[in-house]
């Protein structure tokens, strides 16, 4: 390891969950250098509304670990930072989509919370099982508040998460940052299948271009998300589905989208290629209005041609939650029943669909807007309780 080069080394997707106020964004603050709350409205209020992202390096001193570059190189991390914000969960499921691991935050002042629990259950819906718990702000709490409230979250994680690492941390005061460093770098980055046929799950999408831009200098569409497999290159002609809605004769429809890979970015640095891990963007030749205001997020990217059909229904094996674990009281969850509509989490994308069909533990869901499906990747299933889009269980794609 010692001798191994930086460009040698693969890189793991980490997501931070979290209630809302829990420490997230100064945690990863202090795992990555920097801040990720850059949208304005975020600025303004003091929470984060989209998924953020931050690139660092591990590297190891002695028994210490540290992103400030002393000792040798151990890993490249790239976190993704999800919302707390009740209101905010089809954002945080999106997120879930992207990473291979995560940590979950939980302050020792305040315990366990409603999202606290949601977000647990998001990790489960989308098969996350690497996981490491922070707890965070000890430095509020004495000794014996400590010691209770890491009490309460062993038994909120049960047997399914007994072996869970549970480290008490001061993203503050930057207590135990070494130790949250080292968890990381004991992840299992999962096989990366770099042979099969790319596919890129589009979460975010953007214009570039700064107002007053001189034509010949625009940038075309830029595309951020992930590479769940396979290998992209520039010049590559890809096709993104969906698609876009368009109308003709006053019917709206989604028609895929062509184009060509111009550029490739693996966080800020510019490269030829991209294979799995880490955060990634791809500017196209698509007009850059096309990707203004996340307009792209929920597709899925690949070569020509190789994607399947736009599905209108999806069947699924699903397990419901016990009870809805994103409200302040006990709801029970209770059982799917025919033409309910429900809200499914599909690799990047959320849509609508009406139940239709009900044998057992599956179900045959009509769509309200088509999506990509691949046999075995899990989906999030989400009902309206209290007024609000609440996650009650998951389901496997058939």
């Amino acid at each position: 390891m010692a001798n191994q080069n930086s460009e040698e080394l693969e890189t793991i997707n980490v997501g931070i969950f979290g209630h809302i106020d829990h420490g997230k964004t100064t945690l990863l603050k202090q795992l990555s250098g920097r801040w990720t709350d850059t949208h304005s409205e975020e600025l303004k209020r003091g929470i984060t509304i989209k998924l953020g992202y931050a690139d660092a390096t591990i590297y190891k001193d002695g028994e210490e670990y540290n992103i400030e570059k002393r000792g040798t190189l151990i890993r490249h991390v790239s976190f993704i930072d999800s919302p707390g914000h009740e209101m905010l969960m089809a954002t945080t499921l999106s997120g879930a989509t992207l990473i291979d691991a995560a940590i979950l935050v939980i302050a020792a002042n305040e315990g366990i919370k409603p999202q606290t629990r949601e977000h647990l259950m998001t990790l489960q819906a989308k098969k996350v099982e690497q996981i490491i718990v922070v707890q965070n702000k000890i430095d509020l709490v004495d000794k014996e508040k400590a010691k209770e409230s890491y009490k309460k979250i062993k038994e909120f994680l049960g047997e399914k998460y007994s072996s869970v690492k549970i480290i008490p941390v001061s993203a503050q005061q930057r207590v135990n940052i070494s130790e949250v460093l080292k968890a990381i770098t004991e992840f299992k980055i999962p096989e990366r299948k770099i042979n099969a046929e790319p596919i890129f799950v589009i979460a975010r999408s953007f214009d570039i271009n700064k107002p007053g831009t001189e034509p010949k200098n625009l940038n075309g569409a830029v595309l951020g998300g992930a590479l769940k497999q396979g290998t992209l290159k520039v010049g590559d002609k890809v096709e993104i589905r969906p698609g876009r809605v368009v109308t003709e004769n006053n019917i709206k429809k989604l028609v895929p989208i062509k184009t060509k890979i111009l550029g490739l970015f693996k966080g800020s640095k510019k490269v030829s290629e991209l294979t799995p891990g880490g955060s990634m963007s791809i500017e196209t030749s698509l007009d850059m209005s096309l990707g203004k205001s996340d307009h792209l997020a929920g597709n899925i990217l690949s070569h020509e041609g190789k994607l399947p059909e736009n599905s209108q229904k999806v069947k699924l094996k699903f397990k419901l939650f016990p009870e809805v674990f994103g409200t302040s009281s006990q709801i029970k969850v209770d059982p799917i029943t025919r033409k309910e509509l429900l809200m499914l989490s599909i690799n990047t994308s959320i849509t609508g669909g009406t139940v239709g069909e009900i044998n057992k533990d599956e179900i045959l869901v009509d769509l309200k807007v088509p999506v990509i499906l691949f046999r075995g990747d899990n989906v999030g299933i989400a009902r309206k309780v209290l007024g609000h889009w609440r996650l009650i269980g998951f389901g496997e794609i058939l």
